[in-house]
């Protein structure tokens, strides 16, 4: 398969190839393999000029016995300094890891997310992050760019150390929930004006413009809900400096009714 490990017989193929002058491009191509694998394959194994097909099996059955042997170590699961179990730690990373992958977010993306959610700090360094998720630092960059881009984290330039952190904060999903319904609302002006080039009265017009419809109405609705969720944030901050605490929810009625003059 493209992409899979290479039998004995394709490494005979590639030691063929080199021994008649074809490029690693070719060779990739009477392969079915990606040019990319060719290559990797013959830097570690001797280069162009000794790459040999035996010696290359051999030396990589061997680092996969290595591998094997000795495997790596779970993730770090964030304990903290609160006497927590580590173990049940690990089982909540686990189950929230797998609710966001079965709500469509890339996986290592959902590790990535419930990492900084699950650190007291609620911020990581990417060198953090590949220290507890024990992957590597271009995985963790993909996943931080789509999280910037969802607008479920953002970055802080920590001066201590000048290098950038990863933070969540508490408005987080406040500002994740505006940008989809602005997402919302850019398809359905783009839907409405498609009806209008298909024309309304055709099938395909009249179905975008039932798609432009429902999504201009879920993004006034989401917008709507997410100005009363930020009055009850408001509220809730309100009453935490009210009565010298972080915010007893039970005061965020109280305080709403103040404000609402009842």
């Amino acid at each position: 398969m493209p992409g899979g490990r290479l039998t004995y017989e394709d490494r005979q193929s590639v030691a063929a190839g080199l021994a008649e002058g074809l490029g690693y491009a070719e060779i990739a191509r009477r392969l079915g393999r990606p040019t990319s694998t060719i290559s990797r394959e013959v830097a570690r194994n001797g280069g162009p000029g000794g790459y040999r097909a035996d010696r290359a099996h051999q030396a990589t059955e061997g680092r996969a016995r290595r591998r094997r042997s000795a495997p790596s170590p779970p993730p770090q699961a964030a304990t903290g300094g609160y006497g927590r179990d580590p173990e049940a730690v690990r089982e909540l990373e686990e189950g929230l890891t797998a609710l966001l992958v079965q709500n469509g977010v890339p996986r290592m993306t959902a590790r990535v997310l419930t990492c900084l959610y699950t650190t007291d700090s609620g911020g990581l360094t990417a060198a953090e992050l590949v220290q507890r998720l024990r992957v590597s630092p271009a995985s963790i960059s993909m996943a931080v760019g789509y999280l910037e881009e969802q607008a479920l984290i953002r970055r802080e330039r920590d001066p201590r150390r000048r290098r950038e952190r990863y933070v969540i904060d508490d408005d987080v999903w406040y500002r994740a929930f505006l940008a989809s319904a602005r997402r919302n609302v850019m398809l359905a002006d783009a839907a409405r004006k498609g009806a209008e080039v298909l024309g309304a009265a055709t099938p395909a017009g009249a179905r975008l413009e039932d798609m432009g419809r429902f999504l201009g109405y879920l993004g006034d609705d989401m917008v709507q809900t997410a100005e009363r969720w930020w009055q009850v944030l408001v509220a809730h901050r309100t009453a935490g400096r009210r009565y010298g605490g972080t915010g007893d929810p039970r005061h965020v009625t109280d305080v709403t009714r103040v404000t609402d003059g009842t």
